[in-house]
């Protein structure tokens, strides 16, 4: 009968080691709430990201086609805004001569915010086969 009572003792946990469970839970917890927003963010940035490289893109095509209907670009300063995705992307477009006669460099940045700041999430780079028409004076 001895061994019947022993046994009935040692079933479930002290209260100490519940307090160090807990302990454990309440620390790790925490942590793993603050890698999930951090995952969240992450992802939201990316998605803003993909859909100003898409905003570029379709830049660059645009920019692409007048000129070659035109067949002359002139080098200069583009502002715009494109709606994606359900938002205003702010786009910002710049042809510059280069020292290569007949080619022009295209640069198209796109911010999610109409400011001048550094908030740019994507830049992309084209070069177009044009002849370049001098800006009126």
């Amino acid at each position: 009968m001895s061994s019947k009572i022993r046994d009935s003792k040692q079933r479930g946990f002290t209260l100490i080691e519940v307090m160090v469970a807990l302990t454990v839970v309440a620390v790790t917890l925490p942590a793993l709430l603050f890698l999930l927003s951090q995952q969240i963010d992450g992802t939201a940035y990316l998605r803003d990201r993909s859909v100003a490289q898409w905003v570029a893109a379709d830049r660059v095509a645009e920019v692409r086609l007048a000129v070659a209907k035109q067949r002359s670009a002139r080098p200069g300063i583009i502002a715009g805004e494109s709606e994606r995705a359900g938002r205003t992307w702010y786009w910002q477009s710049e042809i510059q001569e280069t020292p290569v006669p007949g080619f022009m460099r295209l640069t198209v940045t796109v911010t999610g915010e109409d400011t001048d700041d550094d908030s740019v999430l994507f830049t992309l780079d084209a070069f177009l086969n044009a002849e370049v028409v001098d800006a009126p004076s």
